[in-house]
C-alpha cells in the first residue's frame, strides 16, 4: 500500500508540539526545497540566530550524514529536520548529545508504533538491522555561547528507484508500518517536542541521566565490532558506554577502553 503524500504544513505541526517545546521554540521554517537544514541553520547560527529555532525542507538536494556521506530526501519520502539550540555550558559538557538525540528519536518512534526500534553507536536508528534514521550534529562557537545543529533525516516512505543507490540496508516507516497511515506533520510535531525536552534535560543532567534509556535501544552491547579510527582499526566486544556517552570496548587480552564519537566509525562484525 502505498503512502499518500502529506506536504509539511507549519501551522499544524505547532498546533501539534507539547507546551514545554513551544514555550522554547524561537522559530519554526518550513521550505520545500533546501540544500541541507543543517547548512542552513548552521550559517544562521554563524549570523547570531537564537536558540530555539527548527527548520524543516520537504526535500535536501545536498542531505549530509557523518564524515561526509550524502544523506538522500527525495521530495516528501521523508522528515528532514534540523534544531539550533545554544548551550551556556563548557563543549566538553555536552559529550553524548549525539545520544541524546538518538534516544529523542527512538522514543518517537516507539510511541508511533514502531516496534523493535534501536539505536547503533553513536547516531544512527536502526530496525532490525536496518537503517531507518540518522543524525548529524554540528557546532560551533565559544565556551558560554557553544551551538549545536541538530539533524535528523527519518526515512518514511522512500521511492525505491531512488533508493537503490544507498549503500547499506536500510528500511523506511511505509515497510514496517505495513500501510498504517503515517502522518508527517504529527510525527514532525513529536520529534520537535521531544528534541527540545531531551536537550532541555541534558542541559540540567547531561549524558549521565539519560544513560539508562541508552541501554533499552543499545543494538550493539554484548557484539564483536570494530571501530574504524581515523589512522587506525580496533575491534573487539561492545560493552555498552560510559556516563559520557563513549562506547566501551574490550579487547582481546580483557582491557575495556572508551572510545568517544567523533571521526569514529563502527562496523558490527560478522
Amino acid at each position: 500500500m502505498k503512502v499518500a503524500l502529506e506536504l509539511l504544513d507549519r501551522d499544524c505541526i505547532l498546533a501539534g508540539l507539547t507546551d514545554t517545546a513551544r514555550a522554547a521554540l524561537n522559530r519554526l521554517e518550513v521550505y520545500p526545497v533546501l540544500d541541507s537544514t543543517n547548512c542552513y541553520l548552521m550559517a544562521g547560527a554563524q549570523a547570531e540566530w537564537p536558540s530555539g529555532i527548527v527548520c524543516l525542507a520537504e526535500q535536501q538536494t545536498s542531505g549530509r550524514g557523518r564524515q561526509g556521506r550524502s544523506w538522500l530526501t527525495p521530495f516528501g519520502a521523508s522528515l528532514a529536520c534540523s534544531l539550533l539550540w545554544r548551550f551556556a555550558a563548557h563543549p566538553t559538557a555536552l559529550s553524548g548529545l549525539s545520544l541524546a538525540t538518538g534516544i529523542a528519536i527512538a522514543r518517537v518512534l516507539e510511541r508511533s508504533r514502531v516496534t523493535g526500534v534501536g539505536l547503533k553507536w553513536p547516531n544512527d536508528v536502526w530496525w532490525r538491522g536496518r537503517k531507518l534514521g540518522g543524525i548529524l550534529l554540528e557546532s560551533g562557537g565559544a565556551s558560554g555561547n557553544f551551538y549545536v545543529v541538530a539533524g535528523v533525516g527519518v526515512n518514511i516512505a522512500l521511492p525505491r528507484q531512488e533508493a537503490a543507490i544507498i549503500d547499506q540496508p536500510w528500511v523506511d516507516l511505509q515497510e514496517i508500518l505495513a500501510g498504517e497511515p503515517i502522518s508527517r506533520n504529527v510525527l514532525a510535531a513529536a520529534l520537535i517536542s521531544e528534541l527540545i525536552e531531551t536537550f532541555i534535560r541534558f542541559e540540567q543532567g547531561g549524558f549521565a541521566d539519560l544513560a539508562a534509556d541508552w541501554v533499552r535501544f543499545d543494538q550493539v552491547k554484548g557484539h564483536q565490532v570494530s571501530l574504524h579510527l581515523p589512522d587506525t582499526t580496533v575491534t573487539g566486544v561492545a560493552r555498552g558506554v560510559d556516563a559520557t556517552g563513549a562506547l566501551l570496548l574490550e579487547t582481546a587480552n580483557g582491557e575495556v577502553k572508551p572510545y568517544i564519537g567523533g571521526e569514529i566509525s563502527l562496523r558490527l562484525d560478522p
